[in-house]
C-alpha cells in the first residue's frame, strides 16, 4: 500500500484573524482525505512564539474560536507537543506544509520565506507574491503598471494632514483600511469628513500606513482563481452585506452576515471579463495554487479592483469553497488539487 502523504497544516499565528486561521486549519483538517493524507495539525500561538503540534481530533473538538477575538486569550490546544520552526522540518519527514494562516505572517511571505529555508514544499503563493499581495499599496502600483483599473486612492502616514485627502480626492465618503491587514480588518466607511479622523485612528492601530480609497457605488464581487503556470477562474461570487455598510469582519464570519449568491447574476459577458482580469490580477505578482481577487463592478459594467487575497478563508462560511463547489469541486477534492499545485513547484 502507498504510503500516505504527511500533511502539516499550520494555522494561527500573529495575526488579527489568528481565530480566522485556526477556523479554516479546522475545515482544512476536517476535509483532508484521512485514507490519503498524514495529517498534522500546527497551531501557532498569538505572539507566534510558539508552534504545537496536536492531533487531529484536538483540533476538530476545539470550541468556536471566534469568541476569543480581541483577547489575548490563547485557544487551548490538548494532547500538544511543542516544536519549533526549525523542527518543524524535521517532524516525521512532512511531505508538504498547506499554510491556513491569513494576514500578516502567514499571508505576507513571512512563513513562505521560513519554509524556504526549510526546503518544505506549501501550498500557495511564495514570498514575493504574497508580499505584494498583502501591501495593498505596492499591489496597487502594480496594478497601475498593468494598467489594470483600480479606485482613486491615496496612501497616508501619522503625520499627513486631512486637507491632503480631501484635496486628492474630494468631499466624501470614503473608504479606509490598513495597508497591511486583511478581512476587512480596521477598515470603515466614512460617510462625512467629520467620520475620518475616527476611521484613520481605528486604521492606524493595524497599520503604519493606511489607504483611502475614493468610495465606489456599485455590486461587489468576488473571483477565486486556482492554478500555477495556467490557472483557471472559478465562477464569480455576487456580495450582499446585511449587517453593516460594507462586506466587513462580521459579516464575513458571523451568521447571516451578508447574502452570496454564485454564480453572480450579471451577464455572461461581465462574467467572462471579470474572470480574465481576475487572471491577469493573479499572473501580475505571480501567484501560485489559489488566490482570490475582490472587485466593485462600477456602473453595472466596468469592474474596479480592490484587492487580492493570497491565502483566502476556508472557513465553512468562506468564499472559494463555495465558489469551488459552484464549479462541480467538493472541498476534499478542493484541498487535493491546493496540494497537487503545492508539489509541482519543485
Amino acid at each position: 500500500m502507498k504510503n500516505k502523504i504527511k500533511v502539516a497544516v499550520l494555522m494561527g499565528g500573529k495575526s488579527p484573524e489568528h481565530e480566522i486561521s485556526v477556523l479554516s486549519g479546522q475545515q482544512v483538517v476536517k476535509n483532508l482525505n484521512k485514507k490519503k493524507y498524514e495529517i498534522l495539525p500546527v497551531v501557532i500561538s498569538k505572539d507566534g512564539t510558539k508552534w504545537q503540534l496536536t492531533s487531529v481530533e484536538s483540533i476538530l473538538s476545539l470550541k468556536n474560536p471566534i469568541n476569543l477575538k480581541g483577547t489575548k486569550t490563547e485557544i487551548v490546544i490538548q494532547n500538544k507537543k511543542e516544536l519549533t520552526q526549525e523542527s518543524l522540518s524535521s517532524e516525521k519527514g512532512i511531505d508538504v506544509v498547506f499554510i491556513a494562516i491569513h494576514g500578516p505572517f502567514g499571508e505576507d511571505g513571512t512563513i513562505q520565506d521560513i519554509l524556504e529555508a526549510s526546503e518544505i514544499p506549501y501550498t500557495g503563493s511564495g514570498i514575493l507574491a504574497s508580499s505584494l499581495g498583502m501591501d495593498k499599496a505596492m499591489f496597487r502600483k502594480v496594478m497601475v503598471a498593468e494598467k489594470i483599473d483600480i479606485p482613486k486612492y491615496v496612501v497616508v502616514d501619522k503625520n499627513d494632514k486631512q486637507n491632503y485627502i480631501f484635496e486628492s480626492l474630494g468631499k466624501p465618503p470614503y473608504f479606509v483600511k490598513p495597508s497591511d491587514q486583511g478581512s476587512s480588518v480596521g477598515s470603515s466607511f466614512v460617510k462625512t469628513k467629520k467620520d475620518l479622523a475616527r476611521a484613520l485612528k481605528i486604521a492606524f492601530k493595524y497599520s503604519d500606513m493606511v489607504l483611502v480609497d475614493e468610495y465606489i457605488k456599485g455590486l461587489e464581487v468576488t473571483c477565486a482563481v486556482i492554478g500555477n503556470d495556467k490557472p483557471i477562474a472559478l465562477p464569480i461570487t455576487e456580495i450582499h452585506p446585511l449587517k453593516g455598510d460594507f462586506f466587513d469582519y462580521e459579516s464575513k464570519y458571523s451568521g447571516h452576515g451578508s447574502e452570496e449568491i454564485t454564480p453572480a447574476r450579471v451577464s455572461m459577458s461581465l462574467t467572462k471579463k471579470i474572470q480574465k482580469l481576475s487572471i491577469d490580477v493573479y499572473k501580475a505578482i505571480g501567484c501560485r495554487g489559489f488566490g482570490r481577487v475582490d472587485f466593485i463592478i462600477k456602473n453595472r459594467k466596468s469592474p474596479v479592483v480592490l484587492e487580492i487575497n493570497t491565502v483566502p478563508g476556508l472557513t465553512s462560511e468562506s468564499l472559494l469553497p463555495k465558489a469551488a463547489k459552484a464549479a462541480g469541486i467538493n472541498y476534499p477534492e478542493l484541498l487535493d488539487t491546493i496540494i497537487k499545485y503545492a508539489t509541482e513547484k519543485n
